[in-house]
């Protein structure tokens, strides 16, 4: 059914599939999408209620057995939310969506025979539960998403820890109650006692600044679960940051706004820090200056999977792999990439795009729409990025952020109450997303529900 006689090179330039729209009899067309974050899932969602299975085969790929909104990590690490209530199980939603899910990791691609390798699935003790396999495709999805990036800091890797996913998020949240409760048996054998549990957290971006308000949130809580002794005056936070100020991507303003929140909560904002190595415990900057902590948390920046370079298409630097305006791959038109693993830089030359949700849901869309549009044979539209401004979540405390940056540079501020709900819709639209209005709006009564009858805080 392939015109086999077009190779990968001619494909770069050629705007239409290389091989006519599938018809009834011929073996159905196989869209694999690699990545169940909120582009990924999103675009299975579309595509399995848009073609069915009766010439479609979707199939989505990730090595976890669920998703949970990236965004939300911060709180999953303090313990003020259950991930357990909010996480999606792939296995049930493939199966109201009309898709089929692969557990694996992506180990290779091979563009000649359009087949990916997917590695061993292997438990905690390492024994293997599915072998490496092999799953073609006829149109390919890149939608892994990001990882920290450490610039190559020494220590790092051994002694910080990440928030990329749930199960770094979880172990964070065990290694701070445990520190906690270290605090707490000390105060009780010794009320005179100045035990602290000391946080570090590198980069004062989104998730460095989130994560920072939201342990105070939880520290005021854990006094009513067992550790009377333990409230927030016994935590220490370290926000670091080596530019000049944080939260770059906002008006200057509003970061100040935000810093004083901070620092009114007790947070150390320190900025103009930067951090070149990573010890046990503590953390050194260039002017030598040591920062003591029980708990590092390195936020400061995202790249692509180190892997990614391994795949035989063009990326950047930071492991991103380059598209064109249709968010094919440079490399080969069979193959769309979205999200943050991808490098997008609009035709008119501006910056790249950065690697925000927003982002990844405005091109799983275009993804979508060009995966129809070549099932029609007709043209690829280029994907348009919408800059609907930044909003930064400082738990209960405070919500500050800019809309609708591409129409008015990000001019238009947004504070306090205005703010947390336009936060709190952000999550009510990618429920919609991944799950379709119906389910999105119960699951957001549930959610409603959840927040008064379940506890505030995690603590297992």
């Amino acid at each position: 059914m392939h015109n086999q006689d077009i190779n990968a090179e001619d494909r770069k330039t050629q705007p239409f599939p290389p091989y006519p729209r599938i018809r009834r009899g011929a073996r159905k067309t196989q869209i694999v999408v690699v990545g169940g974050g909120a582009g990924g899932l999103e675009l299975v969602r579309k595509l399995g209620a848009k073609f069915g299975r009766r010439n479609h085969d979707i199939i989505l790929v990730d090595q976890n057995l669920s998703h949970i909104w990236k965004p939300l990590l911060h709180e999953v690490a303090a313990g003020s939310l259950d991930a357990n209530l909010d996480e999606v199980g792939y296995r049930s939603h493939c199966a109201r969506w009309g898709y089929r899910f692969f557990q694996g990791s992506l180990e290779s691609i091979d563009r000649r025979e359009r087949t990916i390798r997917l590695a061993p699935v292997v438990d905690d003790k390492g024994k293997e539960v599915i072998g490496a396999h092999t799953i073609r495709y006829d149109i390919l999805v890149l939608a892994i998403g990001s990882v920290s990036n450490d610039f190559g800091v020494p220590g790092v890797k051994e002694n910080c820890l990440y928030l990329d996913s749930r199960i770094q998020a979880d172990r964070f949240r065990t290694k701070l109650l445990n520190h906690c409760l270290r605090v707490s048996r000390a105060m009780l054998n010794n009320p005179n006692a100045d035990e602290r549990v000391k946080v570090a957290i590198v980069g004062g971006g989104a998730t460095g600044v989130e994560l920072a308000a939201e342990l105070y949130n939880a520290a005021a809580g854990l006094k009513h679960y067992g550790l009377e002794v333990f409230d927030e005056s016994r935590l220490d936070v370290t926000l670091l940051e080596a530019g000049p100020r944080i939260l770059p991507a906002l008006p200057e303003r509003l970061s100040a706004s935000a810093r004083g929140e901070l620092e009114a909560l007790g947070v150390k904002v320190r900025e103009g820090v930067q951090v070149v190595k990573a010890s046990e415990n503590a953390l050194v900057a260039a002017n030598g200056e040591e920062f003591d902590a029980d708990l590092m948390v390195w936020a400061a920046g995202v790249k692509g999977a180190d892997f990614l370079g391994s795949l035989g298409l063009e990326v950047t630097p930071r492991n991103q792999i380059v598209v064109k305006p249709t968010l094919q791959t440079v490399t080969d038109q069979d193959i769309f990439a979205l999200g943050d693993c991808c490098a997008f830089v609009p035709e008119d030359g501006g910056p790249q795009i950065p690697p925000r949700a927003q982002a990844a849901h405005q091109m799983a869309d275009t993804v979508f729409n060009n995966i129809c549009r070549r099932e029609r044979g007709r043209q690829l539209e280029t994907f348009t990025y919408h800059d609907n401004g930044s909003l930064i979540s400082l738990s209960r405390f405070s919500t500050v952020g800019s809309l609708m940056g591409n129409l008015i540079g990000g001019a238009m501020a947004v504070e306090g109450r205005i703010a947390r709900f336009i936060y709190t819709s952000l999550y009510r639209m990618h429920l919609i997303g991944i799950h379709g209005w119906i389910k999105g709006l119960g699951l957001m009564v549930i959610g409603r529900v959840n927040r008064i009858v379940r506890p505030k805080l995690k603590l297992h």
